[in-house]
C-alpha cells in the first residue's frame, strides 16, 4: 500500500467525525441547506467534503462504488486504509461516489424494496459548484421552499415519484455539502 494512502484522515477522529456526522444529518434533514465540513484530505479528485462523508459513513459493512475518474488506485487505497469498506459494483453499492455524469444510469443502484426501503444506495455526487439556487425544493424539513443547483431535474423528479423507494443524494464541492433525500419534491423554476 502506498504511504500516501495513510494520510488525509481526520486528525482528531472523534471530534471531526462527530462534526461531519452532524453536518451529514443536517444536510438530509434540511434539503437545500449547505453545510461545511473539515478535516479530511482524500486523494484527488475527491473533495474534502466527500472525504469527510466517506470517513464518517463508511465502514467494513458498507460497499462503495467509485465511478469514472474517481476510481483511482490512490482513492481505492485511501478508502481501504481509512474506512475498510469493500469496493463493489453499482448494483451492490451502499454508497456510489463520483460526478453526476459518471454515476449514470441512476437505475443501476438499489432503490430499496417495499419491505426494506432503507436498503437503497446513497449517492455522493461531486459538483463543480454548490449553491442554494436553481430548482425549487419542497417537502419534509423545508418550511416553505428551498433551492439547490442540481445537475439535472428529470432524474430527481422521477426519484421522488418512487418514494418511499429511491436513492438519497449528497452533493459535495470543496468543504461544502448538501443533501437531497428521496422524500423531497423537486420542481423547475420558470
Amino acid at each position: 500500500m502506498d504511504g500516501m494512502a495513510m494520510k488525509g484522515g481526520f486528525a482528531d477522529p472523534p471530534r471531526e467525525a462527530a462534526q461531519a456526522f452532524r453536518a451529514a444529518l443536517q444536510a438530509l434533514a434540511r434539503p437545500g441547506r449547505i453545510e461545511e465540513v473539515a478535516g479530511a484530505q482524500p486523494p484527488a479528485p475527491a473533495s474534502p467534503a466527500a472525504g469527510a462523508l466517506l470517513l464518517t459513513l463508511c465502514d467494513p459493512e458498507t460497499g462503495i462504488y467509485l465511478a469514472g475518474a474517481h476510481d483511482t488506485p490512490a482513492l481505492r487505497q485511501w478508502i481501504t486504509f481509512h474506512c475498510g469498506a469493500p469496493l463493489v459494483g453499482p448494483g451492490e453499492a451502499d454508497f456510489a461516489f463520483g460526478t453526476w455524469a459518471d454515476l449514470q444510469p441512476v437505475n443501476a443502484y438499489r432503490t430499496g424494496s417495499a419491505e426494506y426501503p432503507d436498503r437503497a444506495a446513497t449517492m455522493i455526487v461531486e459538483m463543480e459548484t454548490l449553491a442554494a439556487t436553481g430548482v425549487r425544493l419542497t417537502g419534509p424539513g423545508i418550511a416553505t421552499e428551498a433551492a439547490l443547483n442540481l445537475p439535472e431535474l428529470a432524474a430527481f423528479e422521477a426519484n421522488h415519484r418512487r418514494f418511499p423507494l429511491g436513492v438519497d443524494c449528497y452533493f459535495t464541492c470543496g468543504d461544502r455539502l448538501a443533501g437531497l433525500p428521496r422524500s423531497t419534491r423537486v420542481e423547475g423554476v420558470a
